[in-house]
């Protein structure tokens, strides 16, 4: 008699699971073992705790006792949380997507005793339903199937998990010449290629790419305002920010208390599914930031401001790391906390509901669900001249009702927390908070990102290993062996709070971590890495991710990282690493640019050129912040109050009572100048 294992793990996923009459295991020696000792089939059942169609198979299926008994009696049943074991989910999401054409979570997929997948889907009603079968009928006829032809089934398992190991090798080209000049491995035709590409994928209307459901595509804008920036291409600069305004005015941003969910069900932006996660909102502060250091318009400025002070607010554990997620439902409803009546908006607002009803689109029918998702059809300006009002008086107007009803609101139960502590994400938020102060100058976000880094250099590094970090933490305890994610968006973040504190040892993190990942997850070209740190036993294949999905490839980020770290430790090595990894996908990537979009930036970055900004003397912080105000997509910038040795860029600079700033390309630099202003028009 086995019994449910789940009440001893620490994530909210596997907690919410605990109580099933489903003998769940968590991932580990235990389950794996007893698989191959009994010879049964395994059930991996992979979710997290944000995730709307989990709860509903958990709620029909998984705390149906017949159903388990079913379960328990044929198959070891392993539940995943994918956050905290994206490797695993990356390698079943891949076999089941070969097995099946579509992906998805809750993701459940069976597997042989020796962990390679033979059979999978996503979400299985009770009953027959939806052109799906019934879940018990996918367990009985499975476990039938496994006993009466086990050899066939292992056979097709064996093939597939090879087809997964191949599959990582998509779209990198090999016998590249890398000693052709940079100018012939990347073009401005490429550039203006992968444009027209995005363009032909954008919605002219709505904003965003391709239909519903529409994720925010934070990459592609950020292409976008790059490419306008150095080709003065309007069109690029106006779908992005049709795009993000359309964004900001949509239900997909919470217009009373700031932040993003994750995606949107239909093309407008109207209707999201309302889950939170950390990933989304710092990607969309950090592209807000380059919308807002181009443009100088308030209402970027506004949003950065209401995000980050949603992830203070509500996303922030009290030691100063970020938490993962905040669940789409309460009280088991879906978007329950975030959604009006018009009777409840005209309780909390009185006279003042009319004209708040009429902006947010609030009626007595609802727009979604017979309920109202806050969401504005027009922009203020034009909204104010239709109906002859002055629009700093609506505004203030405005504000007041979003302040009463936020108060209203926060009596409501609340979504569920997903309270653990992701590394490469809350790398992320850092890099996004470092983005904020560049560009915003307010202290609070700096502190945010010092304070959280801080953090993470405290409790994540693995004791008695030679530089290898952990990869989540919760109650005090850090676990799992980091990913690549992990570390390249960490050592990015490392990069970026040199940028606004101007102290020089997080470079020097930065460096001792890139030569930890090139020494433990280089693969055999030595061009791209593994997902996977070497010697890790537990995954049937060693997996490389190149795509730029909801979040950026590692690959994307390590290249960028060892660009920018070969520049200021003059490291040969590295560039031509980072080189030769973008020349051999940039067939790929050209053709498919939307789902490329950082290693898009790095063509763009390679073929444009990255100025490097030296920052020498005593008032070197303030001129680093001045740096910072300006939009300078593709720029190294260091800075200290005197020579540096160790850094080329800081070497013979130091001038006596003076504070210079020299602009450098390829190490070749230009006369220094005491203000930023003196050479914009060359930046």
């Amino acid at each position: 008699m086995h019994t449910n294992k789940l009440a001893g793990e620490t994530s909210p996923y596997l907690l919410q699971h605990a109580h099933n009459p489903v003998n769940w295991y968590p991932w580990g020696p235990e389950a794996l073992q007893l698989a191959v000792q009994e010879g049964k089939p395994i059930l991996v059942s992979i979710g997290y705790a944000a995730c709307h169609w989990c709860h509903v198979m958990e709620r029909e299926s998984f705390e149906d006792e017949a159903t388990a008994r079913i379960m328990n009696e044929h198959f070891i049943n392993i539940k995943i949380d994918r956050e905290e074991r994206p490797d695993l989910d990356h390698i079943y999401m891949d076999a089941v997507q070969a097995m099946t054409g579509a992906g998805g979570w809750p993701l459940n997929v069976f597997l042989t005793p020796d962990r390679k997948p033979f059979y999978g889907g996503t979400y299985f009603p009770p009953v027959k339903a939806y052109n799906r079968p019934s879940w018990k009928d996918v367990l009985l006829s499975l476990s039938q199937a496994f006993r009466e032809k086990r050899e066939d089934i292992e056979t097709q398992a064996d093939n597939l998990t090879q087809h997964i190991g191949q599959s990582s090798q998509f779209g990198m080209q090999s016998g590249i010449d890398l000693q052709l000049p940079k100018d012939e491995l990347f073009t401005a035709g490429q550039c203006e290629s992968m444009y027209q590409q995005i363009l032909a994928q954008a919605d002219k209307v709505w904003g965003g790419f391709g239909r519903a459901p529409k994720f925010p595509g934070t990459f592609t804008i950020q292409y976008l305002l790059r490419y306008y920036h150095y080709f003065k291409e309007d069109a690029a600069l106006q779908q992005a920010l049709l795009s993000l305004d359309k964004m900001l005015q949509g239900g997909i941003y919470d217009q009373l208390g700031g932040g993003f969910a994750r995606y949107s069900t239909d093309e407008k932006w109207l209707a999201p599914h309302f889950e939170k996660m950390l990933y989304d909102n710092a990607l969309l502060v950090d592209v807000l930031c380059e919308a807002y250091q181009l443009t100088g318009s308030k209402i970027y400025a506004q949003t950065i401001r209401e995000t980050l002070a949603f992830i203070t607010r509500e996303m922030t554990s009290p030691e100063g790391g970020f938490y993962a997620a905040l669940d789409a439902d309460s009280e088991g409803v879906e978007g329950k906390f975030y959604t009006w009546s018009l009777e409840e908006v005209e309780a909390v607002l009185g006279v003042q509901a009319d004209i708040f009803c009429a902006y947010y689109d609030v009626t007595a029918e609802g727009n979604w669900e017979e309920q109202n998702i806050l969401w504005i059809q027009q922009p203020l300006a034009a909204f104010a001249a239709a109906r002859g009002l002055d629009e700093a008086t609506l505004d203030g107007t405005l504000a007041t009702c979003r302040a009463k009803l936020m108060a209203a609101r926060d009596g409501r139960i609340r979504p569920g927390l997903d309270d653990k502590i992701l590394l490469g994400w809350n790398a992320l938020m850092i890099h996004a908070c470092c983005k904020a102060y560049a560009a915003l100058g307010d202290d609070s976000f700096k502190e945010m990102a010092v304070r959280c880094a801080q953090f993470c250099v405290e409790h994540f590094p693995q004791p008695a290993t030679n530089g290898a970090w952990y990869h989540t933490y919760k109650n005090g305890e850090a676990k799992y062996p980091g990913f690549l994610d992990d570390y390249a968006f960490m050592i990015r973040a490392f990069i970026a709070l040199q940028e606004i504190t101007g102290e020089l040892g997080w470079l020097y993190r930065a460096k001792e971590m890139a030569s930890f990942v090139n020494t433990h997850f280089a693969d055999e070209t030595g061009h791209f890495f593994y997902y996977t740190i070497e010697g890790q036993s537990d995954i049937i294949v060693r997996k490389k991710e190149i795509y730029d999905g909801a979040v950026a490839s590692g690959n994307a980020v390590m290249a960028a990282n060892l660009w920018y770290l070969s520049i200021v430790f003059d490291n040969r090595q590295w560039a031509d690493q980072a080189v030769g990894a973008v020349a051999s996908l940039a067939q790929t990537v050209v053709r498919y640019p939307t789902s490329f979009g950082v290693w898009a930036g790095m063509v763009l970055q390679l073929v444009k050129g990255t100025k490097e900004l030296a920052v020498v003397g005593q008032e070197f912080i303030t001129r680093m912040e001045e740096i910072n105000r300006h939009y300078i997509p593709f720029k190294v910038l260091l800075g200290a109050a005197g020579d540096v040795p160790e850094f080329p860029l800081l070497q013979q600079r130091e001038q006596s009572d003076k504070t210079l700033i020299y602009l450098c390309q390829d190490y070749h630099c230009l006369k220094p100048v005491a203000y930023i202003k003196e050479i914009t028009n060359l930046i």
